[in-house]
């Protein structure tokens, strides 16, 4: 595939970004290096070789989502500025 200033220009658009033309030259030649790269690949034989979602096996472990009262009220309250019958007290911001 040969990448010019059209294509550049295309993609640009595309992906709604905003290419300087100072620097398209420089573009096409990244490109060019992407798609000789890519095309490097297509040579492997991949045949019996399953298509990964992932590239590890790890897997995330989820703890059990369970509450629990680990501060006691006054715990909560006792750094607090201005509290009063158990909750935190905030000036008035709506009248």
């Amino acid at each position: 595939m040969k990448i010019d200033k059209a294509t550049i220009q295309k993609l640009a658009h595309l992906s709604r970004i905003e290419v300087d033309q100072s620097k398209e030259t420089a573009l096409i030649a990244d490109m060019e290096r992407i798609i000789t790269w890519v095309k490097k690949l297509e040579e492997l034989d991949t045949t019996g070789i399953a298509p990964l979602t992932h590239m590890s096996f790890e897997e995330n472990i989820f703890r059990v989502d369970k509450a629990e009262n680990e501060l006691s009220n006054d715990d909560l309250l006792k750094n607090a500025p201005d509290h009063g019958a158990g909750f935190f007290k905030v000036p008035k911001v709506i009248d």
